[in-house]
């Protein structure tokens, strides 16, 4: 068997996608408070859009709204919304005291960070959609 064969697919990067009940909120979260760049949307001009690229420092997120337009409901369906806490993202994130600090200036709800029994120092929050996000790095 040549190394080739056992290398697998050759993979350069993941984007996962999110389903999100409000754009615009899920957009001001994403970039406004987290920093990351809107790369593209399915709409090429304006600020309403149903899917958005969205990157920073070479990590990628895609957003999708969950519902059309004409199709959304009044309120997020709560068993919907209950099942997003299952999802995860974890971030390489080298100062984790200092990205609390960031978002604790910035009003965002999220918990102390604390050192898992595995060695990794995490700091866990949810977006407006209810996904967990945690940042983390090895604890010193």
């Amino acid at each position: 068997m040549q190394r080739e064969d056992r290398m697998g697919i050759e993979i350069r990067g993941m984007a996962p996608l999110f389903q999100v009940f409000d754009m615009p909120t899920s957009i001001k979260f994403y970039r406004d408070v987290l920093g990351f760049e809107v790369v593209t949307t399915s709409t090429p001009r304006g600020e309403h859009f149903d899917w958005a690229m969205l990157r920073l420092n070479g990590v990628e997120v895609m957003l999708n709204t969950a519902y059309e337009e004409d199709a959304r409901p009044g309120a997020p369906d709560a068993g919907r919304v209950a099942a997003h806490d299952d999802t995860c993202l974890y971030f390489g994130c080298p100062d984790v005291d200092a990205a609390y600090a960031y978002l604790q200036a910035r009003g965002v709800a999220a918990a102390e960070p604390k050192v898992a029994p595995y060695g990794m120092k995490q700091l866990y929050l949810h977006d407006p959609d209810g996904y967990n996000l945690c940042f983390q790095w090895a604890a010193k």
